[in-house]
C-alpha cells in the first residue's frame, strides 16, 4: 500500500501557533526583535543595528543583517517548524536566540498580513514575501539597495493599540533594552550599556546603589541585600535580590530571564531551588533552552545544573555572613529563617548557621541552640508546641533545660546536629523521666494521705489514668496530666480503634496488644494550697468531684485533646462543686 502524506490545514496551523502558543500577544515583537538579531548575528562583519518605525497602524522593522536569498525565502518562510538557525546535521547553533523556525509567525496575533522585504548578503535579488494569515503567501521581486531585511506589519482591527507608538517603545525598552546591538525606536535609541551588573569598573558601593536602584525600578523593593551569580557552563550571569520582607515558602518566586541579552520573560518559575523562595534573580543565559513559545526555560540537566549552582552561591553568601556580618545574618534569619531551616536538613554549613546563629523558644527564653547547650549541657526538647508549653514553666522549676521543637523542620535539625558534632547531646524529653525530678513527701505523710490516694485513684480509675502525689514548683500549679509517648500511642490507638469499622478495629486490636498499656498520670503537687485543702477532704463523694475537677483543669491547660468522657467528667465535677458550694453550711474560701 503506498504511503499518504498528511494534508495540513495550513490555515488552522497558523492559527494554532499563532494564537495560542504564545501567552500574550505583545510577545510578536519580543519574535521580529530575535528574527533581525540573528540576522546580524549570522552576517558578523559589524556591530549591526536595528531600527523601529511606528505610525498610523503600521509597524516596520528594518535590520542590516545577512537577509535571505529567494530560494531561502521559499524554504525558511513559508515552512512551518524550519528554522535558518540549524546546521546540516538539525543541532540548534548557539549562537542565535530562535531555534524554532516559528516565531514570525506570532505577528499573526496583531496583524492579517506580514510583508517582508529582504537582500541577501551572498548575492541576488531583494525579494518581497507577503503572507496572509488565511494560510497562503507570495513571492515577488522588490526594489532594495542595502543588504538586510525589512518586515511591514498593519495592525488588523481591534490590534492599534498594540502598534501604536507608545506601546511598541514600552515593548522594546522591557525585551530589547540589555540587545549587544543598537536599537532605535522612531529615532529614540532604546538599548543602554548591557547588564547592570556587569560593570565592573565601577566602584564598589557606587555598583551597590546602582544595582539596587535597578531592583526598585524592577521590582519594586530595596533589597536586603544583592548576591552576584555566574554559571560558566550555562554562559550565565546575573543577580539575585534578597527580598527586605518575609515572604511563605510557597509564595511564586518569579525570575526576569534574558537569553544572550533578550528578555526572555518577566515570570520565569523554577530557576532557584524551592528553598531559595526569599530571592529574585535577574540574570542572562547563553545556553539554557526555552520552550518553543519562548517564555519558560526548558527542563533538562543543564537547567537543574544551574539551579544547583545558584542555590549553592546563596548558600555560600549566608556563610559569608556568619563571618563578616553576624548583626546583618541576624536580622536576615528573623525574615527568612524557614528557607535556611529547610537548607539545614540537607546541608552541614547551613546546620551550623542555623545552630549558632538561630534563636529558638526555650525554658530559658529565647537563645541560639548552641547557647542553650552551653547552659543546659543535659537539655532536653519537646516535638510538640503544646508539649513545650505544658511543660516548659515545670521543666525550668526542676532545673531541666528545654527546647522547642515543634516548629517547621525543628526538630528534624535537633535530630540532625550530631552530623556536625557527634558530642552533641540534645535528647527528646519524656514526661516519665520529668516526674523522676519530682519530690517525694515524707513517709509520715504519704502514709496519712494513703486513703485519700485511694479514693482519688477511684475517681479517674475509669478514665485511664493514675494519681500520684508529689511535690514540686511551680506551686501555683495544683496538677500536672503527664503522658508518656507510649502512654500517648496507646491513646491514640484506642481513639481508632473506637472509630474505626470491625476489621480495622481487630487488626488495630491486634497491634495494641503487641506491647502492655502505660497508663497517664495525674500528678498533684503537694506544694500547691489548694491541692493540700483538696487532701484534707474525707467525704469520698466529695474527693471524687475535687480530684475529677484537678483533672480536667490538667487536661485544659496542657491543651490536652478532650475525649467524650473527659467532657463528661469535667462537667460533671463542675455542676458538683457549684452545687456543694451553694448548699454547703458555710461558704467555703
Amino acid at each position: 500500500m503506498a504511503e499518504q502524506a498528511f494534508q495540513v490545514d495550513l490555515r488552522g496551523v497558523v492559527d494554532l501557533l499563532s494564537r495560542h502558543l504564545y501567552a500574550s500577544p505583545r510577545v510578536y515583537l519580543r519574535e521580529l526583535l530575535q528574527n533581525a538579531v540573528d540576522a546580524i548575528t549570522a552576517r558578523g562583519d559589524g556591530d549591526g543595528r536595528v531600527v523601529i518605525e511606528t505610525g498610523g497602524g503600521t509597524l516596520r522593522v528594518h535590520d542590516d543583517g545577512i537577509g535571505l536569498t529567494e530560494a531561502e525565502v521559499h524554504t525558511l518562510l513559508a515552512t512551518i517548524g524550519r528554522s535558518s538557525k540549524r546546521d546540516e546535521l538539525g543541532f540548534a547553533r548557539h549562537d542565535f536566540l530562535g531555534q524554532f523556525g516559528i516565531g514570525l509567525l506570532s505577528a499573526f496575533l496583531v496583524a492579517d498580513e506580514i510583508e517582508v522585504v529582504t537582500r541577501s548578503a551572498r548575492g541576488g535579488a531583494a525579494v518581497r514575501w507577503t503572507g496572509l494569515s488565511g494560510g497562503s503567501y507570495r513571492v515577488e521581486p522588490a526594489e532594495r539597495e542595502e543588504i538586510g531585511t525589512t518586515v511591514t506589519l498593519r495592525a488588523r482591527q481591534g490590534s492599534a493599540e498594540l502598534l501604536s507608538p507608545r506601546v511598541v517603545a514600552d515593548l522594546a525598552r522591557s525585551y530589547g533594552s540589555l540587545l549587544p546591538v543598537e536599537l532605535v525606536v522612531d529615532g529614540v535609541r532604546v538599548t543602554g550599556d548591557g547588564p547592570a551588573w556587569q560593570d565592573a569598573h565601577r566602584d564598589p558601593a557606587a555598583r551597590r546603589r546602582a544595582l539596587e536602584q535597578y531592583c526598585e525600578e524592577l521590582y519594586g523593593f530595596t533589597p536586603f541585600d544583592v548576591v552576584d551569580l555566574d554559571v560558566p557552563e550555562a554562559g550565565l550571569t546575573g543577580v539575585a535580590f534578597v527580598l527586605p520582607h518575609p515572604v511563605a515558602p510557597t509564595a511564586r518566586a518569579a525570575h526576569r530571564v534574558y537569553l544572550k541579552r533578550m528578555l526572555l520573560a518577566e515570570g520565569v518559575e523554577g530557576l532557584l531551588p524551592e528553598w531559595a523562595f526569599f530571592a529574585r534573580c535577574v540574570v542572562d543565559a547563553g545556553e539554557l533552552r526555552p520552550t518553543a513559545s519562548r517564555e519558560a526555560l526548558y527542563e533538562d540537566e543543564l537547567l537543574d545544573s544551574v539551579r544547583a549552582s545558584l542555590g549553592d552561591a546563596l548558600r555560600q553568601w549566608l556563610v559569608r555572613l556568619s563571618e563578616t556580618d553576624p548583626p546583618r545574618l541576624r536580622g536576615f534569619l528573623r525574615l527568612h529563617q524557614l528557607g535556611v531551616k529547610a537548607m539545614a536538613l540537607h546541608d552541614d554549613d547551613m546546620l551550623r548557621i542555623v545552630d549558632r546563629w538561630l534563636d529558638y523558644e526555650t525554658s530559658a527564653g529565647p537563645m541560639t541552640l548552641a547557647e542553650f547547650r552551653r547552659r543546659h549541657p543535659e537539655g532536653r526538647f519537646t516535638p510538640g508546641v503544646d508539649e513545650f508549653r505544658r511543660l516548659s514553666a515545670v521543666a525550668a522549676a526542676q532545673g531541666v533545660g528545654l527546647v522547642n521543637g515543634g516548629y517547621v523542620h525543628d526538630t528534624e535539625i535537633i535530630e540532625r546536629l550530631p552530623d556536625i558534632d557527634p558530642d552533641i547531646r540534645l535528647t527528646r524529653l519524656d514526661t516519665a523521666e520529668l516526674t523522676t525530678t519530682f519530690g517525694v513527701l515524707d513517709p509520715a505523710a504519704e502514709l496519712a494521705l494513703r486513703p485519700f490516694l485511694a479514693a482519688a485513684q477511684r475517681a479517674v480509675d475509669r478514665l485511664g489514668c493514675e494519681v500520684v502525689l508529689r511535690d514540686f514548683d511551680p506551686a501555683s500549679l495544683p496538677a500536672l496530666y503527664l503522658t508518656s509517648r507510649d502512654a500517648q500511642f496507646q491513646e491514640e490507638l484506642s481513639r481508632a480503634r473506637d472509630e474505626a469499622g470491625e476489621l480495622w478495629a481487630d487488626v488495630l486490636g491486634a497491634v495494641g496488644a503487641t506491647s502492655a498499656p502505660e497508663r497517664p498520670r495525674l500528678v498533684l503537687n503537694h506544694r500547691n494550697p489548694l491541692t493540700r485543702r483538696v487532701t484534707a477532704l474525707a467525704e469520698d463523694g466529695l474527693i471524687e468531684l475535687a480530684v475529677q475537677g484537678l483533672y480536667g483543669q490538667a487536661l485544659l491547660l496542657g491543651h490536652h485533646p478532650l475525649r467524650p468522657a473527659d467532657t463528661a467528667v469535667l462537667n460533671r465535677s463542675f455542676i458538683g462543686l457549684l452545687e456543694w458550694a451553694v448548699h454547703a453550711p458555710e461558704a467555703p474560701e
